[in-house]
């Protein structure tokens, strides 16, 4: 026990300078930019927030309405801005962000749920691992779902097995070309999808003049760009999700309409698991650890943010958040697949369309 003496001898404090000097002596490595506080590192910088699509996608939406909100969060309050990367569903903002892009924290991408299923499944042309990146956090658990105009003769998925039912997409690397395919593999449907439209805005006028019949698409996104109203005259055929969207009770999941087929059950449970973290923001590889921690917090709050939570009820998009933790935790569960169902799952996917 230390004597009345040394209780009562003042305690020695070390400037600053003087600390990390002796650190340093001692063989401790420290980086420069810890050393500093995270004010002064953002301070007067702008952090760039880069989404796949072009202006006026629910992806664009998401992201301008996050820039000047998470700002108020980040010590410093930087510049927040958005640019728009287009191109291969994804793919180029992707590797833009894995391999070119600054890795101080200063740029963010907001990933394409294609391009999460890309990643898990070994995709060509994908330069990064998922489990690489860091991940800041998820606007929302959106459910997809596969919805047809509704003058389509699809108007259940019964009817999307004795007919052929054309759907429009963006092109082979996203989402609404990957999943038809394992729907015809999966529930034996006759999708077949036409590539070259740039959203889902663009595919919604070809569908009221009969040119395609439907897409699949974010629940949230139909309901964005149509309106609640238009999007509820959609025919749903299916959602994917871990459950029912609140406003798509009736309409089956691809879990229950697989069957009892144990190995497509596997496969669609896979799939469904992958589509979760549907509005994924993330990081480059290698950002110090300390500037992770700090955006992960300011996307959390400005989740609770009630200026940001009544702007995106305005525009119709839903808030169902993940932590940037559980996000991660997610990759991790689907790279932890076992490798028969991830194999199916491939096959699946590159079935073709017809």
């Amino acid at each position: 026990m230390a004597s009345s003496e040394a209780l009562r001898r003042p305690h020695r404090v070390f400037p600053k300078n003087v600390f990390i000097s002796i650190l340093l002596t001692c063989g401790v490595c420290v980086d420069p930019d810890t050393a500093r506080s995270d004010q002064d590192f953002f301070l007067g910088k702008t952090i760039t927030i880069s989404t796949f699509t072009p202006p006026g996608g629910s992806y664009d939406a998401y992201s301008r309405m996050l820039a000047p909100h998470i700002a108020k969060f980040i010590p410093g309050r930087p510049n927040v801005i958005v640019v728009n990367q287009p191109g291969a569903g994804g793919l180029l903002a992707l590797n833009y962000a894995s391999r070119v892009a600054p890795r101080d924290g200063s740029f963010l991408t907001l990933a394409g749920v294609g391009m999460l299923l890309q990643g898990a499944l070994g995709g060509k042309g994908l330069q990064v691992s998922l489990r690489d990146l860091s991940w800041i956090g998820n606007f929302s658990k959106v459910a997809n779902v596969l919805a047809t105009w509704p003058t389509s003769r699809a108007k259940t998925i019964n009817d999307a097995r004795a007919n052929v039912v054309v759907l429009g997409s963006v092109g082979a690397g996203s989402i609404d070309a990957q999943l038809p395919a394992a729907f015809n593999s999966l529930l034996n449907t006759r999708l077949k999808v036409i590539p070259g439209y740039s959203g889902t805005g663009q595919t919604l006028l070809p569908m009221e003049r009969g040119e395609i019949e439907g897409k699949v698409s974010g629940w949230t996104s139909l309901k964005s760009e149509l309106s609640r109203e238009r999007a509820s005259a959609l025919n749903v055929l299916l959602q994917m999700g871990p459950m029912p969207a609140s406003d798509l009770r009736t309409v089956p999941l691809l879990v229950d309409l697989v069957g009892d087929d144990i190995q497509k059950k596997a496969v669609a449970e896979f799939l469904s698991l992958i589509l979760v973290s549907s509005r994924p923001l993330a990081a480059p590889p290698e950002v110090p650890i300390d500037r992770i921690t700090l955006l992960r917090r300011a996307f959390d709050l400005t989740m609770k943010d009630q200026e940001f939570l009544s702007e995106a009820q305005k525009s119709g998009f839903e808030i169902d958040p993940m932590t940037g933790e559980e996000v991660r935790d997610a990759i991790a569960r689907i790279f932890s697949a076992p490798r028969d169902v991830v194999e199916r799952a491939r096959a699946a996917i590159d079935a073709p369309t017809r």
